[in-house]
């Protein structure tokens, strides 16, 4: 494949309960075949979700340990004030666009409204969002 993916906590979350159409859940496949990256918010958030069932909060607890999960630095931290002063997105989605940014990696995700505001920037962040895939 080449391209190193970041995905999303959304993109997760509708990964794994199957809520994509084939065509997305295809990609997502073999995107995980290569690499699953995930961003330390990312696994924060999946581990905080309030599951329905123990063996439902396995299945992502799975998920993060099988991820590579990309910590914090200067340089996304910085990259984070950028985003986060002119797009005036949440904190944790500046976070994870500026760890996209930083490692440059292509952010796979379905939150359109905040991360299409950071692509228009042009500071570097690829964007996917997989619900636009038929």
């Amino acid at each position: 494949m080449g391209e190193k993916y970041l995905i999303d906590t959304d993109a997760v979350i509708w990964y794994l309960n199957n809520s994509y159409a084939q065509p997305a859940t295809s990609f997502l496949d073999e995107v995980l075949d290569e690499e699953s990256s995930i961003s330390f918010i990312t696994r924060i958030e999946l581990l905080v979700w309030d599951f329905s069932s123990q063996e439902y909060a396995a299945v992502f607890e799975n998920f993060v340990r099988d991820s590579a999960v990309l910590g914090i630095n200067e340089d996304i931290i910085q990259s984070a004030i950028t985003v986060r002063k002119n797009a005036k997105i949440k904190l944790p989605d500046a976070l994870i666009a500026a760890t996209a940014i930083v490692n440059n990696y292509t952010l796979i995700s379905n939150n359109e409204k905040d991360f299409s505001k950071v692509v228009s920037l042009e500071i570097g962040l690829k964007y996917m969002n997989p619900m636009k895939m038929i």
